[in-house]
């Protein structure tokens, strides 16, 4: 029988101004159940027993493909509008609605692993074959090479590792994009960077007390 997903207990949007989802500072945000087994969950670092990369990216295609769901999420010009919802195993989910131009700025997911599938519209990651120390330093040079860029059309998912460091942006000047991300273990910081050129700037520290 095929999986569906279903929403429920949806929360007013937060007030204009309050935190956003991680890396996703938008217009407004609501809660939603959407929860699936974990089929094959295989062990992690530190002998964690939670979903694998290959099982979130499994999570986040099948919940891009329920047009249902994808339908509910308001959409907003004038920002990105969100739904948690309850990922397997115990990961954070997200689903996310991206106006024309916005973008995440670069950061990373310290040691959660993730994965991400465009739902409808393209996005566009930017990111970093190479993994950053993960303290003792304020800026950086990167060297040739390490960029890395994807386009990921409606359908289209990628999975990635702890500290991954990359940008997400909707390129379209006249489309919207949506699009389902899920993390695990759930988020415990982002870093924030800014980057001119080859120099990479940490900028700020995010905890989930600043978007919860």
């Amino acid at each position: 029988m095929p999986q569906t997903f279903s929403h429920s207990a949806l929360t007013p949007p937060r007030p204009p101004g309050s935190p956003a989802p991680p890396a996703f500072s938008g217009s407004s945000g609501s809660s939603a159940s959407f929860g699936t087994p974990v089929s094959g969950a295989r062990s992690g670092p530190a002998g964690d027993r939670g979903p694998s990369a290959a099982d979130l990216l499994d999570f986040v295609r099948r919940a891009a493909a329920d047009q249902e769901l994808i339908a509910s999420l308001p959409l907003d010009p004038q920002g990105r509008t969100w739904v948690r919802l309850d990922g397997p195993g115990g990961s954070e989910a997200w689903l996310i609605g991206w106006p024309p131009g916005a973008g995440t700025g670069w950061h990373d997911h310290a040691e959660s692993r993730g994965a991400f599938a465009t739902a409808s519209g393209e996005l566009t990651e930017r990111s970093l074959a190479v993994r950053l120390p993960a303290s003792g330093w304020r800026s950086l040079e990167l060297h040739e090479g390490v960029d890395r860029e994807r386009r990921l059309a409606r359908g289209r998912g990628r999975a990635f590792g702890t500290h991954h460091v990359h940008e997400v942006r909707n390129g379209s000047t006249a489309e919207h994009a949506v699009s389902v991300h899920a993390y695990y273990p759930p988020l415990p910081l982002i870093r924030r960077f800014s980057r001119t050129g080859a120099v990479l700037r940490l900028e700020q520290v995010e905890r989930p007390e600043d978007w919860q």
